[in-house]
């Protein structure tokens, strides 16, 4: 250490600090103004992806509240369109129902009245066979009574005297 304060120049020191001056002034203006533009552009360049990956964030957000919003709407939408699904099918059934007891007691009305009409047709057809019944039994009732002579005078007198001359 002795040594280099014995070899100390203030002129070549000087020197040193001149070209030391020259040096950081050529380096300020050529390279420091480079260098800080590029930590500059870099800076930016970092800012403005932060940035985007921020907007881009709240974009996702929003297009995730977007798409929520549309799945209620859908399910919504869905369940309005079960809903009028299951009261139409409600209705076609209550419809087809009204119309089969509609259909049901038509045609039971048509029985009946079929029915009617063959128990009065019947009923005719019954009495026809009585009478004639009736008239064959009489037929051989009287002329069992008419055989005999004294009986037919006997009839005779006795519808005389039912019928009542004036």
């Amino acid at each position: 250490m002795e040594t280099l304060l014995n070899d100390f120049s203030v002129g070549l020191f000087f020197m040193q600090a001149i070209i030391l001056l020259i040096v950081i002034l050529l380096m300020r203006k050529f390279a420091w103004k480079p260098i800080l533009d590029a930590l500059q552009t870099r800076e930016d360049g970092i800012q403005n992806a932060l940035d985007s990956a921020e907007n881009a964030k709240l974009e996702m957000q929003n297009l995730q509240a977007d798409n929520d919003k549309l799945l209620k709407e859908a399910r919504a939408e869905r369940e309005a369109m079960l809903k009028e699904a299951r009261e139409l099918k409600n209705k076609m059934i209550d419809d087809a129902k009204t119309e089969a007891q509609a259909q049901a007691n038509t045609m039971v009305a048509q029985a009946q009245a079929a029915i009617e009409s063959e128990k009065k047709s019947a009923m005719a057809e019954l009495k026809n066979h009585v009478a004639g019944l009736s008239i064959e039994i009489a037929e051989k009732v009287v002329r069992q009574e008419l055989a005999n002579k004294d009986k037919q005078l006997e009839l005779v007198e006795s519808m005389l005297g039912d019928a009542k001359l004036n």
